[in-house]
């Protein structure tokens, strides 16, 4: 068995990836593909911890309108709760193909899982379990992508995956301009220099403070979740240096 260059990962998945080709909902053939990588990875005897958005039933930004009857801050917290639905899909779809998991909510809702706390996450982890962590931060005005950054430092992750649905970080949008230029690495102030669209900045300056790297990569490919747990130059690795 090969193993990982990391001790402990803490993957961060979009909604995107849970929903059907295009559409919005849940899709549980997406799903299980994913788990079925996350099962591969588990294999090569890192831990794992998942950050989820929920894009794919709700976004609070919807219903952010001028005119809008919910305010801005219920909006985010019904953004957190479509990330619990995809919490409770991923954790049937992993324990279906035999992973222990636990699903743990940063707002609490002991009925369907357990509250966030740092040392029981840790506890979980190195027991081999996966930790799927849902609802963000539990506070609005905060991205799925810094809660992912704040929790890879909580758990002293060895490195924050982020699988999107593009091959890495371009220098401009390459499903709009077909001449992007897929970077191989990145430091942080050229992502924030650049205003590249890959995180929000408060998730870039939050790694970046804390020297956490950052690797961007396109969770469609077949194998990439597999290998980059496993170190492998796939995508985007943002970093210290470019």
């Amino acid at each position: 068995m090969d193993r990982s260059v990391y001790r402990r990962v803490i993957l961060k998945i979009s909604g995107e990836g849970f929903a059907p080709e295009g559409g919005r909902g849940l899709a549980m053939e997406s799903i299980v593909r994913i788990a079925q990588e996350v099962r591969e990875a588990l294999q090569n005897g890192v831990q794992i911890a998942l950050v989820l958005g929920g894009g794919n039933i709700l976004r609070g930004a919807q219903f952010i309108t001028q005119g809008s009857h919910i305010h801005e801050a219920t909006a985010h917290y019904m953004g957190m709760l479509a990330t619990v639905m995809n919490a409770l899909a991923m954790q049937d779809a992993l324990e279906s193909l035999g992973c222990s998991t636990r699903v743990m909510t940063a707002i609490k809702m002991d009925g369907v899982a357990e509250p966030y706390i740092r040392r029981r996450a840790l506890r979980h982890l190195e027991k081999g379990r996966v930790v799927i962590l849902a609802a963000g931060t539990g506070s609005p005005f905060v991205t799925t992508d810094t809660a992912a950054a704040q929790r890879a430092l909580e758990l002293d992750a060895s490195i924050l995956l982020k699988a999107t649905r593009v091959d890495g970080v371009y220098s401009s949008d390459p499903e709009k301009d077909p001449n992007a230029i897929l970077y191989t690495h990145l430091s942080y102030d050229d992502v924030l220099s650049q205003h590249l669209r890959v995180m929000d900045q408060e998730a870039i300056t939050k790694c970046q403070d804390y020297d956490m790297p950052v690797r961007v990569f396109n969770f469609r490919v077949p194998g990439n979740i597999k290998s980059a747990v496993r170190g492998e130059n796939v995508g985007t690795l943002i970093g210290r240096e470019s």
